[in-house]
């Protein structure tokens, strides 16, 4: 499963600041939907474009890497037909 880091961006970004940053402010900067930002900072996977994440990599001026990352599923459902080589 992909996780978003995007609450761990934001609260960088919000102590170098020293001020809060709103998804609404965060949407009207980057052009993402402010309810695409909100699923992206939930605790269920969400679908998201390369754009968008390309737009959160140039606000936050960071890596995909800081912004997502891959966990393994707890229970990964088998592949049926797949036979390991």
């Amino acid at each position: 499963m992909i996780r978003f880091k995007l609450r761990e961006l934001i609260s960088r970004w919000e102590f170098k600041a020293q001020r809060r940053l709103t998804l609404t402010e965060l949407g009207e900067a980057t052009g993402i939907v402010r309810t695409t930002l909100s699923r992206m900072t939930g605790p269920k996977p969400f679908n998201s474009t390369t754009n968008n994440l390309d737009e959160l990599c140039r606000f936050f001026d960071c890596q995909i890497g800081d912004l997502v990352e891959y966990v393994h599923d707890a229970d990964p459902p088998l592949a049926k037909n797949v036979r390991a080589e």
